[in-house]
């Protein structure tokens, strides 16, 4: 019997300055989603199958997995890629907990393989841009 093989996670952790019930409107809302993340067809429903389309033209299949309003939103992220350094299938979590500033988010994509380096730095990268989209669409929302 072979182990699995082994993978890895971003993390990714920030506060907001705003309340859990706001940031969760962000983070459920298909019109909010595209603001600060991509264009979607997104449902806040267990099993809900849908896409996330990013500007360089990829396009991401997910299914909502958990849904505790206001506390934890996870899904998968899979991305088919015939480069096997790309073909990607990750869950992506979003825990959020109340601060007495505002709400400590953390975001986890798991389940990059080793030999997936590239992609790993990417989603890092591409997940730090995203928050700062995500804080920016706060401010402005207030």
């Amino acid at each position: 019997m072979n182990a699995p093989a082994e993978t890895r996670s971003v993390v990714i952790e920030r506060e907001f300055a705003y309340p859990a019930e706001r940031l969760w409107r962000a983070l459920t809302q298909p019109h909010l989603i595209e603001e600060w993340l991509m264009k979607n067809d997104f449902k806040p429903d267990v099993g809900h199958r849908f896409n996330l389309r990013g500007e360089w033209g990829g396009v991401l299949d997910c299914e909502v997995l958990t849904i505790e309003p206001q506390r934890t939103l996870a899904y998968t992220w899979n991305f088919s890629h015939e480069d096997a350094a790309f073909d990607l299938k990750s869950i992506v979590t979003f825990t959020l907990t109340p601060t007495s500033a505002g709400t400590h988010l953390r975001v986890e994509q798991a389940g990059f393989r080793p030999t997936q380096k590239q992609a790993f730095g990417g989603a890092h990268a591409g997940w730090k841009q995203f928050l700062a989209k995500l804080d920016d669409l706060l401010a402005r929302a207030s």
